[in-house]
This record gives C-alpha cells, structure tokens and sequence, in this order.
C-alpha cells in the first residue's frame, strides 16, 4: 500500500506532542495540546463554529459509508436526548468476512514499531481535533450533555485522554530494547555470546464496547491504547451514541491508509435495534481484548465469560461524600451543588450519597445541624439552577428513559429534602430536563439501606444520616469495598477524620478529593494528572490511564541466535 504520509513526515510532525505527552504523565502537572475554548479553532472563530454545525447538519439523514468489508445491510435509529431524528444509517458488517479482514492488517502494523504507531495515533486524534465542533455537536445529540460539555468532554478532554493512553502505551513497550547483545564469561573457555531481538506483539483483535453517556471521552483511551500496542480495533457503539464513534473509525481509517496501512485494523461494528451484537462478539475467538463501559451486570458477565480475552471494564458505583466539617461552608455548598447538577449527575463519579453526623457538622459560619446542611444545599442547588437558561447549560438532557424512571421513583424512598423540577429548553422542546432531587435517609434504619447501597444513576442523591465521623468512615469503606466507588470526597478540618478516610481510601482503592470548595468538583479529573478509578475496587477493573492499562495489551517475544 502506497503512503501519502511517510513515517517521517509523521515524526516530525508529531513526535514533540509524544514527548510532551510524556513528559506530562511522568511529572502529573497540567499540560494539554487541545484547547477548551471553542473560539480557539481554527482561524476564523465562530465561523469555525458554524461551519462545524453546518457539517454536523449535512451529516443528519445520510449515509455514513466507511467502505469496510463484509458490509451486508445499513442500520441506523438514533434520536437525540433533545429530540432531533438524526436519521444516519451505518454498516452492518457480516463478522466472518469483517473480522479476518481487520487481522490481515496487524503484521505490518506490528512491525512498524511503537514510535511510527504512536505517531499515526496522535495523527488521527489531530484530525479529530481540527472537527471538534463537529464531533461536539455529535456528542450532544447522542448524549443528551450541553453544548459546552459536549465540547469540551467530547472534544478536548476526550482527545487529552486517547493522547494519554498513546504515551503510556510508548513508555510500555519501549522499556524493553529492540535488541541485546548478551555475553556471559566462561572463565578459561570462550564466553558464551547471543544476539537477542525482543518485539512487541499484539495479543489480537481488540472490541471496544462504546457507553451511552460518553461515548468518546470512555471510548478513546482504550481504542488508542489497543491500536498503540499494536492491535486492530473493532469499535460497537451503544445503539443510542453511534455517530460520534463512527465518525472516529472514519478518520482512523483515512490516517492509517494515508501513513500505508490496511485501513481495516480500525473498524465500526452497528447493530440492527435490539440485535444485542455485544454479546456474540465478546465471545468470538478473534477477539483478544475487551474494554467496556457501562452497567455492572453486563460488566461483571464479561468478565465471567469472555476467557479469551483481556477484560477492561468500568461499571457502576456508589460514590460518596462524608461531610463532617468545613472551614469554607459556602464554597462547600457551592461546590456540592455544581457536582450534583452537571450534565444531570449523569456521569459515572458524580457524588450519590452525601454522610452527614445526624448531630450536625462544625463550619466557619458556625454549628449546623444536618437538617440544616441539607435544607442549605438544597438552597444552594435552587440557586444554581434557578435561571432557566444557567439550569439548561448544565443539566443538559437526560439521555434515556431509565433515568427519568428513577428520579421519579427516588422521590418514594424517603423524605424529600429538595423536589426535582421540569425545565423547558426553548430550543429543544423535546429535550426531557430535570432538576436534581436530594432525599433525606437514615443510616441507622436496614429499610433505608437498600436505596442508598444501591448506585441510582442520574441526578439523584442521598444525604444520609450517621451517628458519627467514624460511623461514616466505616459506612464509606464497607460502601467502596462492596459496591465500588468511582470518587470519593471529604470535608473535614480534624486531621484524624482527614487521616481515617484517607486509610479508608488507600485500602479499598478508590481514588479521593479532600476539601473541594473551588473550581475543582470530585466528579471531573483531568488527563495526564488524574487517575479515573483505581482498578481496585468493584466499580472498575482498571485505571484511566496507568501502565497496566496498557502493558497487557501486548507481550514482548524474544528471538535469540547464537553471535
């Protein structure tokens, strides 16, 4: 295959991003090439804007042929949280013609080495940053997230995190030499002498199962990851957030074709509505690596029974915010309120159950009682969303009708501190908005247990009420280690509360936030810094990003010869 990017050109265009990147992951200090500001595309501003809406628009009612093999029919369904029939029709691919054609691929890809993959890796993400008001526009309309969210979680963020798993997937497979030569004394006699050739191998064809909530900021460190450390990849959005992964394997494949590979190392897997591929592919003997966001249930079966493969799975859990004592009583409240409420608390380290001393909390505005943090909080989430408009940007939609189902159950389970409320979004009347809903429990009462051990995902929460700062910590640990934990919070001025749930963190691996009264909530982290979960504890089997997210994806085989 003839390359119209040359490996060169590829390093020199992008090998300074690579060692920025590494950089960065080795020191956790802030650095991103892609920036959050959306007037910061291109050179013309909002008309960059408008021209990523226009192509956002002209993708509406088409046909989106990525000119794979083994396509036998074309199949589409997605309609928008806020209400808009996206009408775009994709491949449906016959698996034993696709997936054969995804492996012919991996032989030169493995032999191209982990720099010129990485360089291709980092080629494909510039191209999907230079459409970033594009794929923001997808991202809204299968995610139900606000424009700005969809922006910078869809775009920037999504794309700081496949730039991540680039870097750590380099650092992995260049820790071993290309070559040695190995010599060992032999006293009197000649030493013993061998040339050694060590290779990064790919374990095989990789399935990354999209989510329906993020479909690019969950879905891109492992599709980068696999495709870094030499693997093909079969992308399978969830059915309701196909375009924003489609339009992914779209650039993928012009890339790799551009830099001289086969395209079909990247590749779309649609299904027909209710056809449930997930299930037969992660079955398949082609496929040698799974990562998978989404609910426990089908998390916990594919780690039960896809034995073939390396299994990377997030899935839910039960995050929790112990709120014992406050030095900044507004800036807590604040900062509760805005975690509560972004994008629904439809996000995977949103906070669900809020640990309050029923004898109430020290604060810099003095004594609180519980009822008296709750009622303020309320307040404080009342205000935030007060204006419509302020309530739209944040909340954004909500993405299915399960969600809306369990925030209208929530308010059954106990006492409503604060009422969920309907908001109209003016320029989607479809759009199904809702406020969150705060519900008062006790953690004394095995009735009340059920509810609050359980993860409610969307914008529900639970302000439980406990006898005591060690009550909460033991409620916390026995939450994290049963249930997982995502994120974990703290407000606490008594060190030996702070140094508790610390320990309580450290050994049930989950990662924490102490003292957040800023612009830094417990449910956003950041890439090359943050880790997100700990691949310690039940909500996920792995860390976004470290090197075992990485470093098993591929393994080392050794050729030796006598000198």
């Amino acid at each position: 295959m003839t390359a119209a990017l040359s490996a060169h050109e590829l390093i020199a265009r992008h090998r300074s991003t690579l060692d920025q990147a590494l950089e960065a992951i080795r020191t956790r200090a802030y650095w991103s090439p892609h920036p959050e500001h959306p007037k910061a595309y291109g050179e013309n501003g909002s008309l960059d804007m408008a021209a990523g809406k226009a192509a956002f628009d002209a993708l509406l009612g088409s046909r989106l042929d990525l000119g794979q093999p083994g396509t036998d029919d074309w199949v589409g369904g997605e309609t928008s949280p806020y209400g808009v029939d996206l009408g775009v029709t994709y491949p449906h691919a016959d698996l034993d013609v696709l997936l054969p054609a995804m492996k012919a691929g991996q032989r030169a890809w493995r032999d191209a080495g982990a720099e010129q993959r990485a360089v291709v890796c980092l080629e494909i993400l510039k191209r999907i940053s230079d459409r970033t008001h594009e794929f923001a526009h997808a991202v809204m309309h299968t995610s139900g997230q606000a424009f700005m969210m969809a922006f910078q979680a869809g775009g920037p963020h999504a794309q700081d995190r496949g730039l991540e798993a680039v870097a750590y997937a380099y650092v992995e497979q260049v820790r071993t030499p290309d070559n040695a030569e190995w010599t060992k004394p032999q006293g009197k006699r000649d030493p013993l002498a061998m040339n050694k050739q060590f290779t990064p191998v790919p374990r095989g064809i990789a399935l990354m199962i999209g989510c329906n909530t993020f479909p690019t900021w969950n879905g891109y460190p492992g599709l980068f990851a696999s495709l870094a450390t030499g693997n093909a990849v079969l992308v399978k959005p969830h059915p309701r957030a196909v375009l924003p992964l489609a339009l992914t394997v779209q650039v993928a494949r012009e890339v790799l074709a551009e830099a001289g590979f086969d395209p079909n190392l990247v590749a779309l897997a649609a299904e027909r509505p209710g056809e449930g591929i997930a299930k037969t592919l992660a079955l398949r003997p082609e496929i040698r690596i799974i990562d998978y966001t989404g609910s426990t249930e089908f998390g916990d079966w594919l780690e039960a029974n896809a034995r073939q493969a390396q299994v990377y799975t997030e899935k839910a859990g039960v995050n929790t915010v112990v709120v014992h004592s406050t030095s900044d009583y507004k800036g807590m409240l604040s900062n509760l309120a805005f975690s509560l409420s972004l994008y629904s608390g439809q996000m995977c380290t949103t906070p669900q159950n809020l640990l309050v001393p029923r004898d109430g909390i020290s604060t810099d505005q003095g004594p609180k009682t519980y009822d008296e943090v709750v009622a303020d909080l309320a307040k404080s989430v009342d205000g935030l969303l007060g204006d419509d408009a302020r309530a739209n940007a944040l909340l954004g939609a909500i993405v299915n009708p399960d969600v809306k189902a369990r925030l209208e159950a929530a308010s059954g389970l106990g006492e409503v501190a604060l009422a969920s409320r309907e908001i109209t979004n003016p320029d989607f009347p479809g759009a199904v908005v809702r406020t969150p809903v705060i519900v008062k429990l006790d953690g004394a009462k095995p009735d009340d247990e059920a509810a609050y051990m359980s993860e409610c995902f969307g914008p529900v929460s639970f302000a439980v009420a406990v006898d005591s700062a060690s009550d909460a910590v033991e409620l916390l640990r026995r939450t994290v280690r049963e249930k997982g934990a995502m994120t974990v919070g703290a407000y606490t001025t008594d060190p030996d509360v702070e140094q508790d749930v610390q320990e309580a963190c450290l050994e049930e691996a989950a990662q924490l936030s102490l003292n957040l009264t800023g612009g830094v909530y417990v449910n956003q982290t950041a890439a090359f810094s943050d880790f997100h979960g700990s691949g310690g504890n039940p909500a996920a089997s792995a860390a976004l990003c470290d090197g075992a997210f990485v470093a098993n994806r591929f393994r080392v085989v050794e050729v030796r010869r006598d000198a």
